[in-house]
């Protein structure tokens, strides 16, 4: 045997080998592993798709539901001035002397009485907020009243209405919470006896 055919015979290990992988290469290749990867693959496909149509759903119901959202939030300023109108006209001395007043008034009341209709039938409701607990979620506390009748921390005063949509908070009530009244302790009342003998003396 010559030199030459001795280096082009290779190991019996290496052959195994060879032909251990140009099996396996035959498996991956079967008609059945390719089905079986086009079906995963079709799987993952069909859940993508599942999962975006849920998402577009979802926005759509959204877009249903909220879609006049920040109309509706700049629709509260008519209530608002309707508000300040009814009271402006029964506060204003010479519109008292006016015999129609009551008219005019009773003719405001029903036009923001068909506002908050159409509200009602959108899903805008007005938060209740007297004799709540203060709750940030829904409040704004604008001041702190002293009040030892009501626990700390209840909202006393409404300064201007919040409104819900449906769910969401479409404006938070602006209020005014209670707090403890400051009692003068008995310390800083001798302390200004002692002062005043001091005053004295001199």
């Amino acid at each position: 045997m010559s030199k030459s055919d001795k280096k082009e015979e290779k190991p019996l290990s290496e052959n195994h080998n060879q032909k251990v992988n140009e099996n396996n290469k035959d498996l991956k290749d079967s008609p059945e592993n390719k089905l079986k990867s086009t079906e995963e693959k079709l799987l993952r496909t069909l859940a993508e798709m599942e999962n975006q149509r849920r998402r577009f759903e979802k926005e759509r119901e959204e877009a249903f539901e909220f879609g006049g959202f920040n109309f509706a939030r700049e629709s509260l300023s008519l209530i608002d001035n309707i508000d300040r109108a009814i009271e402006s006209f029964k506060n204003d001395e010479k519109m008292k002397k006016y015999t129609d007043l009551h008219k005019i008034i009773d003719g405001i009341e029903i036009v923001k009485k068909d506002l908050i209709s159409i509200f009602k039938k959108n899903g805008i409701d007005p938060i209740n907020c007297i004799n709540e607990k203060f709750d940030p979620n829904f409040h704004q506390a604008m001041l702190e009243i002293e009040n030892s009748n009501k626990e700390p921390g209840t909202v006393v005063q409404e300064i201007q209405k919040g409104y819900m949509m449906k769910n969401r908070l479409l404006r938070p009530s602006l209020v005014g919470v209670a707090k403890k009244k400051e009692e003068k302790t008995n310390k800083t009342t001798k302390d200004d006896e002692k002062i005043e003998k001091k005053d004295q003396k001199k």
